[in-house]
């Protein structure tokens, strides 16, 4: 249990440095097909005690991933 709970604390403070320049809804939308309102209980481990499941996490990875790649690219094209 105690993993499960050191989780949540991790992914919220992994995420600080990004969270207010992120739209997490448009990320839920487009990466998982999902509504703004279970990116943010998954961040902030309310759904669930374990937030975001293995799977999701590498979802989510692959999204800031290629968020990333897609601003490198505007800027690089600026």
């Amino acid at each position: 249990m105690e993993t499960l709970m050191m989780q949540k604390p991790a992914i919220r403070s992994q995420l600080d440095d990004i969270i207010l320049d992120i739209s997490w809804a448009k990320l839920a939308k487009r990466y998982f097909d999902r509504s703004p309102s279970w990116i943010h209980q998954k961040i902030d481990g309310i759904e669930s005690p374990e937030g975001f499941t293995p799977a999701e996490l590498e979802e989510l990875k692959g999204a800031l991933t290629d968020l990333a790649d897609r601003i490198r690219r505007v800027a690089d094209d600026i």
